[in-house]
């Protein structure tokens, strides 16, 4: 061809010629063009399987689409494209391709089988028993296209069946024809919304969810379905679950008018969950339970939620030993959800508030649901020991301090304590004398034990460390009591 091209300034510029050698010329270039737009295809719809075979979907439907573009009227390119679609999930672009092929290749049996299967599996068995019914007329015999079809009317009347039932108020046996249906139309997102008011009106809570959450990945461009799961989702206490869900609305619709005040009010309510979460897990009990009230000041409504509030208000009360208010949460979260952890959150309130047997029952309580609840085992041990020391003495009722107090402030109590029941004090009196021994011994005891970490440890776990039937016991050391805070107190005790 270039030495055509070349040889042109041979032929006279007169010669008739001359128009003949430019549409030759014109020809040739369209025949390589076409070559060239041929071997492109060629190669997309090779690189296209080999992705294929390889499992590499993204990638073999990539070429596809760059093989459907170079050639938009090669009908086995859409169907390649549309099995591709369908591997993926997404049965509307698989549609839209099998619509294509069928077009271009009406008696394509294969492309029709697989249009049929959609639409069988999206529930519009009208058009699914159209295309089997086509398929049949072309061949008779075709096993897919004849047992799919007896599949329908089965099927249909499943589905009447449970709008019968639906009607009726009988849900279980509604979900059970239901159930039936979806097993044959699978990818039908309006029966998994059914299905899912119908779990709802059975009390089905967290089945109903499940539904709605399918329904809305079967259709994702369902603004209602992602705002009827996050008022699911919200109503049974997921407030974090339901944010998310209102949110793939408003990336449909930014100012649905329902989605977008629902979401107004969401992101507030889960803003002081999350805080109330984090504070109590960094041990900022104040800040949890100021949360949790924000929560319980903005949700009159929603009992989940409330219940969510007071479930970190009885937690973080009890880890502040402010016993009496966690008592009361506690109290109001376990009627809502008997949770092991609750018992155990008002067992350990109960325990500072020296309520022993009412820590005992809430431990037990909380190994009823769970026989294997460590927490419960080691609190309901502890409280026992605690209930037994009760009958004895307690260290800390004896100086007058908090459980939660200092060494600092068990030293000053120490001091003060002794300075009042020093025997010395009592030297005219023997009665008293006698009691103030009593009393200053057991003063030295607590002292003893609560500003030794060890011993402290032992008793706060139900076990008196000075008690000579644990094995460790003994007298206090008073060493350093005749002289105690620098005073010239001295004197003998008299235990006869």
């Amino acid at each position: 061809m270039v030495q055509i091209i070349n040889n042109m300034e041979l032929f006279p510029k007169s010669s008739l010629i001359m128009p003949y050698l430019a549409l030759l010329i014109m020809e040739l270039f369209i025949d390589l063009s076409d070559c060239a737009s041929q071997a492109e295809i060629d190669r997309h719809l090779e690189l296209g399987t080999q992705y294929l075979v390889k499992g590499q979907l993204s990638d073999a439907l990539s070429h596809y689409h760059s093989a459907v573009e170079a050639d938009p009227s090669n009908y086995l390119t859409y169907f390649k494209r549309g099995t591709v679609y369908l591997a993926l999930g997404k049965a509307k672009n698989a549609l839209s391709d099998l619509d294509r092929v069928l077009e271009l290749k009406p008696d394509f049996t294969a492309a029709r089988i697989n249009r049929g299967n959609i639409h069988l599996k999206q529930a519009n068995y009208d058009l699914a028993q159209l295309d089997f019914y086509n398929v049949i007329k072309i061949d008779p015999y075709n096993e897919e296209a004849n047992l799919n079809i007896q599949r329908i009317d089965p099927t249909k009347e499943a589905l009447n069946t449970a709008k019968y039932y639906y009607a009726h108020n009988d849900y279980p046996s509604a979900i059970r024809s239901l159930s039936e249906v979806l097993e044959v139309s699978p990818w039908a997102s309006d029966l998994y919304e059914f299905r899912s008011e119908l779990h709802m009106e059975f009390g089905e809570e967290m089945a109903a969810i499940s539904d709605l959450r399918y329904a809305t990945k079967l259709q994702a461009d369902n603004t209602e379905g992602y705002l009827k799961l996050s008022q699911l989702l919200y109503k049974a206490g997921q407030a974090t679950d339901a944010l998310k869900s209102i949110r793939e609305c408003l990336k449909l619709d930014p100012e649905h008018k329902d989605c977008f005040p629902f979401y107004k009010k969401i992101k507030k309510i889960e803003k002081f969950l999350v805080e109330a979460e984090l504070a109590n897990e960094n041990k900022n009990y104040e800040g949890c339970v100021e949360a949790a009230n924000k929560v319980l000041n903005n949700e009159k409504d929603t009992q989940s939620i409330i219940n969510e509030a007071k479930r970190f208000l009885c937690t973080c009360y009890s880890n502040d030993e402010k016993s009496e208010e966690a008592i009361k949460f506690c109290t109001d979260a376990i009627k809502a959800n008997e949770d092991p952890n609750l018992f155990c959150d008002r067992a350990e309130a109960y325990l500072q508030a020296e309520m022993y047997d009412d820590a005992v029952r809430d431990y037990q309580a909380a190994l009823e649901i769970d026989s294997a609840f460590q927490r419960a085992k080691e609190g309901l041990n502890k409280a026992e020991k605690v209930r037994k020391q009760a009958e004895s003495r307690d260290y800390y009722k004896i100086l007058g301090v908090k459980r939660n107090a200092n060494k600092k402030e068990i030293v000053k109590a120490y001091r003060k304590a002794a300075q009042k029941w020093h025997p010395d004090n009592y030297a005219t009196d023997e009665k008293m004398k006698a009691i103030a021994e009593k009393k200053f011994i057991d003063i030295a005891a607590a002292k003893e034990v609560l500003t030794d970490e060890e011993k402290r440890r032992q008793f706060d776990a139900g076990e008196d460390p000075l008690d000579p039937e644990s094995g460790r016991g003994g007298m206090p050391n008073f060493q350093n009591f005749q002289n105690f805070h620098g005073s010239p107190f001295q004197f003998r005790f008299h235990f006869n």
